[in-house]
């Protein structure tokens, strides 16, 4: 069972509050449903942005909708990650292991004292995160890759062929993924505890209840992106739009040949290699 009503695709944030006034590098969600297009919604925080997810998710059980939800981070690490932290090869043991730890309020999180924390239990130190944003150094967290020494595959399977995709171990600078990751797996953990039976993770399970979580990347519509952003709009509002749009467009059995993926470790991303038909849905 893999027909949707709704679709639901959030740009995603491991940085502090973006403030109240609408911005890039903030966290952005793009809605496609049955009534059409609606959206994008700025959230300017990760806070906010739990409590609109929650409140989609219950509206759509309340409708009898099948909802999926895509988020712009990797769901998973890459291979042998799980089982050195969590002694566990499951995607899932370490989201409970990030939910447990991670500290986050809207000003502040503890983000790279973790890193560093986790660096220091795999690889005295040296990796396999790296990147520090903070004034204040942090002991076995580098402030860049020139020291790093990554036990661990720099990138996922999925990510060698999807060009232009980040490092999930990079912290800090530009397409810093590894921050959303640490700061959105535990957001993620959390829907799914709270709406406990009716949340399906892809791919680590079958997409047999109601909500879907699964990995969008919004560069796999890079070119329809460029051209549809105007001067003075927000890329971000516009990639969460138009990927919500291009998803809602596919034929549902060619939805379900991009979902039949195995990779129940490190995750994938939806619609890798199937760049030119998500695009042929946005240039209909």
């Amino acid at each position: 069972m893999t027909g949707f009503d709704r679709f639901l695709m959030v740009d995603w944030s491991g940085g502090n509050d973006a403030g109240p006034t609408p911005r890039k590098d903030a966290i952005w969600i793009g809605e496609t449903g049955p009534e059409g297009e609606e959206g994008p919604l700025y959230q300017r925080n990760r806070q906010v942005a739990e409590e609109t997810l929650a409140n989609k998710i219950e509206a759509a059980l309340v409708a009898g909708e099948r909802l999926i939800v895509g988020v712009d981070f990797p769901f998973g690490y890459p291979a042998g990650f799980a089982e050195a932290l969590t002694g566990e090869r499951d995607a899932f043991s370490v989201w409970r292991w990030l939910a447990e730890r991670v500290e986050d309020a809207p000003t502040q999180n503890n983000r790279f004292d973790l890193a560093g924390d986790i660096n220091g239990r795999l690889a005295r130190g040296r990796g396999p995160f790296w990147g520090n944003a903070l004034k204040r150094d942090i002991t076995g967290l580098s402030r860049t890759k020139a020291t790093y020494s990554n036990p661990f595959p720099d990138r996922r399977k999925c990510e060698t062929s999807a060009t232009g995709t980040f490092t999930c171990w990079q912290l800090a600078g530009a397409g810093a993924v590894g921050s959303q990751v640490i700061m959105g797996v535990p957001v993620l953990e959390r829907l799914r505890q709270r709406f406990a039976g009716q949340v399906a993770v892809w791919p680590f399970e079958p997409l047999d209840r109601p909500i879907a979580f699964v990995e969008i990347w919004p560069g796999l519509i890079n070119g329809a992106v460029r051209a549809a952003t105007g001067t003075g709009e927000i890329r971000d509002a516009v990639q969460v739009r138009l990927m919500a749009r291009a998803l809602s467009d596919l034929d549902p059995l060619r939805l379900r040949a991009m979902l039949s993926v195995e990779a129940p470790e490190e995750g994938w991303i939806l619609g890798l290699g199937a760049e030119s038909e998500l695009m042929g849905t946005l240039a209909a």
